[in-house]
């Protein structure tokens, strides 16, 4: 990693934190999806790429799920990557534009963007191992992404769920879920991507990202400074101990113990 790529990658985080602490329908999906793009590909112009999709829902116009269906899934020709799956490209929107290839979150995220931009409010759809989409006006049937626009019934969703997760299906795993929760599923993806890889760079940027997300319970904010720790980022994970011993969420016992972690990674440079 090249140190313009570090600095740009530094300099998003702020932008970063700033649309993660809003309002969870206030969250600016297309942009934060292409901050962590972004941290990938450093070169990226998030800018350039809004207007990208902004071009692109253009040559719909206002119109109906179906018709922005028929666009996504047959005009651009977005479709699931079944022979590299785990690549990260299938986690950065303006790669799957490029290469019309994507897994199924990130291929949904393209869909739900380019129909808010065309009126059709789609919802995401936090199914395990399976991301989905919903459209609102027929909540019965979901949008399977990665299968170039399948539509799923309710048994569809339990069969798949069964052949990827092996797990029984249940309506709590149909509920819809918003930008955060898609966003931290993305970089739980891309986690697992890096860690597969040994990349430790990768999982540099992943772990600061994910440990910006507000929200967190108290020991996945530990699990993640500690990670941070792990991989040698010790300022890191020392301002997440010590936003963590400040909160006004933590018990004077929390905040203790948090304190005596910093003190303890600490040591070694004493």
């Amino acid at each position: 990693m090249s140190p313009t790529g570090t600095v740009a990658r530094m300099d998003r985080l702020p932008r970063w934190r700033d649309l993660l602490a809003r309002a969870d329908e206030e969250i600016p999906l297309d942009e934060a999806a292409l901050i962590i793009a972004a941290q990938g590909d450093p070169t990226l112009d998030e800018t350039a790429q809004l207007s990208r999709l902004d071009n692109m829902a253009a040559q719909v116009g206002r119109a109906d799920a179906e018709h922005v269906f028929r666009f996504v899934f047959e005009t651009l020709g977005l479709k699931g990557d079944d022979q590299t799956y785990d690549d990260p490209q299938n986690s950065y929107l303006h790669r799957v534009l490029d290469r019309r290839l994507g897994i199924p979150i990130s291929l949904s995220v393209l869909l739900i963007e380019i129909g808010r931009r065309c009126g059709v409010a789609l919802e995401g759809i936090g199914m395990p191992g399976h991301f989905l989409v919903r459209n609102p006006a027929r909540p019965d049937v979901l949008i399977d992404a990665f299968s170039g626009g399948r539509r799923l019934t309710h048994a569809d969703c339990a069969r798949l769920l069964h052949g990827v997760a092996g797990e029984e299906l249940t309506d709590t795993m149909l509920a819809s879920v918003g930008p955060r929760a898609i966003l931290a599923r993305m970089l739980a993806n891309l986690d697992l991507s890096f860690r597969r890889r040994r990349d430790q760079n990768g999982l540099r940027w992943v772990t600061r990202l994910r440990a910006a997300i507000p929200g967190l319970p108290l020991a996945d904010r530990m699990a993640l400074a500690e990670g941070l720790a792990g991989l040698g980022c010790y300022d890191d994970a020392l301002t997440l101990l010590e936003e963590l011993a400040d909160s006004p969420g933590t018990s004077t016992e929390a905040a203790r113990a948090i304190r005596a972690r910093a003190r303890g990674m600490l040591a070694p440079f004493n």
